[in-house]
């Protein structure tokens, strides 16, 4: 059987390309997490906004950085701690004795790309002030509502729950998030390239090197391509199957809303276009669901103390669907 060619509709030939470069960059510092960084580059051309969860020292805020560096766009970091007020995130309004009326001071989330450290170590007052600004990408302040500048990506890092002096954030937020992305031990193998590069680099700093590859004007217009890519009604289908079937499980507590599936659909086509394809395939679906799932469902205490994952329960679903043909 003849293999079959398929041609594009879409010209997605820069918008990959573009993608393979910052991949190739990242990649010259970052030892393997090939996956995390594809994740993040569908994150950002879905409009997304990302949680990178793992131990300390296993570099979610370098992944963070070296990535922000690589688009020519604003970059803001906020380090957040128990006593963080909202309005130390937000801005707030301030006398201004020269004009003689107060005036609104902008606070650091007032950012094209936006790096949280160690979001869950904010009480849930200062959570709350992130809610209005990660879904409708504004601020309002004593009535008046300011609008950020698109685009807008919220890069949060947080060390498991069970480490002294978090909080557990609230479901409402992390619905805000399009991925939860883990992060765990490098293999012994890739430990060891780490040491070879870090000898080898000696003075020269990690971001040094870091080249610009993308900017807001591009990033607008590839998002506006992506939402144009095809996706066949039986793999909508197979979409809405696999998020009901977190509704109905015995091993969740909570499934996933439809806006896991509207997630799921997005960041689906945002990985075909970096693949350059200008339509979508079952795999696709499949290697996005576990980072858009893995933080809208809760497992039943039962299965919790038994020590399941939310990752085999959503492996058991994918597994449990029909995939179209």
């Amino acid at each position: 059987m003849s293999e079959q060619v398929f041609e594009n509709r879409i010209n997605l030939e820069k918008l990959s390309t573009t993608a393979e470069k910052i991949r190739a960059e990242i990649s010259k510092v970052i030892v393997g997490q090939a996956d995390l960084i594809d994740q993040i580059i569908i994150a950002l051309l879905a409009d997304g906004h990302i949680l990178i969860e793992g131990v300390p020292g296993v570099a979610k805020t370098l992944i963070a950085k070296l990535f922000a560096k690589s688009i020519s766009a604003e970059f803001s970091r906020i380090q957040f701690t128990p006593d963080l007020m909202p309005s130390d995130v937000t801005g707030t309004t301030v006398f201004n004795a020269k004009i003689g009326d107060f005036e609104f001071k902008a606070g650091p989330i007032f950012a094209n790309l936006v790096l949280i450290d160690e979001i869950n170590r904010a009480p849930a007052k200062t959570q709350a002030s992130l809610f209005e600004v990660m879904e409708e990408r504004q601020i309002t302040v004593d009535g008046t509502t300011y609008k950020l500048e698109p685009p807008f990506i919220v890069f949060a890092t947080q060390n498991p729950v069970e480490q002294e002096g978090t909080y557990r954030l609230p479901e409402a937020q992390l619905d805000r998030f399009l991925f939860k992305i883990n992060v765990g031990y490098p293999s012994v193998k890739e430990e060891v390239e780490i040491l070879n590069r870090a000898h080898d680099r000696r003075s020269a700093g990690q971001l040094d090197n870091v080249q610009t590859f993308l900017t807001k004007t591009e990033i607008a217009e590839f998002r506006q391509k992506i939402k144009e890519l095809y996706i066949d009604p039986n793999l909508r289908t197979y979409i809405a199957e696999i998020v009901s079937k977190t509704r109905n499980n015995n091993a969740l507590y909570l499934g996933a809303s439809p806006r896991a599936s509207l997630n799921i659909m997005n960041a689906a086509k945002a990985s075909a276009a970096i693949s350059g394809r200008d339509f979508v395939v079952p795999d696709d679906i499949k290697f996005v669901a576990f980072p858009v799932l893995r933080h809208r469902i809760i497992l039943s205490p039962e299965k919790e103390m038994e020590g399941v994952t939310t990752d085999s329960v959503i492996k058991q679903i994918i597994n449990s669907v029909e995939v179209p043909r």
